[in-house]
C-alpha cells in the first residue's frame, strides 16, 4: 500500500489553482520522478475541474486511485494512492487536510495563491503519516486486528480438530456434557472409525 501525492486545489470558475502540493516518489526511478510529479498535478488538476461541488470520487488512471474531495466552497483536495490502499482512510485524510487547510489559509489567497505562497506546511506530514494506513488510521487498525484474531481462532480450532485423541480425553472429562451426549459422540466415533478402516 502506498500513498504517492496529496494536493490542495481551488476549483475556480474556469480551471483549478494548485495551492499546495506534497509528493512521495521514492519508488520511482530518479530521472523519472519530476515527470511523474508533474502528471499527477496535471491529473489532480484535471479530476478538480471535472468534479462538481460536493462530491467525493475516485477515479482509476492505470494502477493508480485518484480519491477527490470538492467542498461546497470550491476547496478541494486530492490523494493518488495505489489500488490496495483504503479508500475510507484517504477520505478521512482528505476532510482532515481541507480542515486544517482553511483554518490555517485565508480564503481569500485561494483562488490566486501559488504553492511557493502559501503558509501551510501539513501536508509533507500527513503525506508521511498516512503512508501506513493501520498506522494513521484508528478505525483500520482495529479492522486489522480484528482480522488477525480471525485467524488465530480459526487456526486454533483447525489444530483442536486436528487431534482427535485429545478431543476423546476433553468429550470425557467435560462437565457441559450428559452421559446421553457422550455416549453419542463415542457412537458416532464409532461409526466413523468403521467407515475409514473399509
Amino acid at each position: 500500500m502506498k500513498l504517492y501525492s496529496l494536493s490542495i486545489i481551488h476549483k475556480g470558475a474556469t480551471k483549478a489553482n494548485l495551492l499546495k502540493a506534497a509528493y512521495e516518489l521514492t519508488s520511482f526511478g530518479f530521472f523519472q520522478r519530476s515527470s511523474v510529479q508533474e502528471f499527477m498535478t496535471f491529473t489532480s488538476a484535471l479530476i478538480v475541474e471535472r468534479s462538481s461541488q460536493g462530491s467525493r470520487a475516485s477515479v482509476k488512471e492505470q494502477e493508480y486511485l485518484c480519491h477527490v474531495y470538492v467542498r461546497n466552497d470550491n476547496l478541494a483536495a486530492v490523494a493518488i494512492a495505489d489500488s490496495e490502499y483504503p479508500q475510507r482512510v484517504c477520505f478521512t485524510l482528505l476532510d482532515k487536510v481541507l480542515d486544517e487547510f482553511s483554518k490555517q489559509v485565508d480564503s481569500i489567497d485561494w483562488p490566486s495563491g501559488k504553492p511557493e505562497t502559501i503558509n501551510y506546511r501539513g501536508l509533507d506530514i500527513h503525506l508521511a503519516s498516512y503512508q501506513d494506513p493501520k498506522k494513521a488510521d484508528a478505525m483500520t487498525k482495529v479492522q486489522a486486528e480484528l482480522d488477525e484474531t480471525k485467524i488465530i481462532l480459526h487456526n486454533t480450532m483447525e489444530s483442536l480438530l486436528q487431534r482427535g485423541e485429545k478431543l476423546d480425553d476433553l468429550v470425557a472429562k467435560s462437565e457441559h456434557l450428559s452421559t446421553h451426549s457422550r455416549v453419542f459422540y463415542k457412537n458416532a466415533r464409532k461409526q466413523n472409525s468403521c467407515c475409514e478402516v473399509m
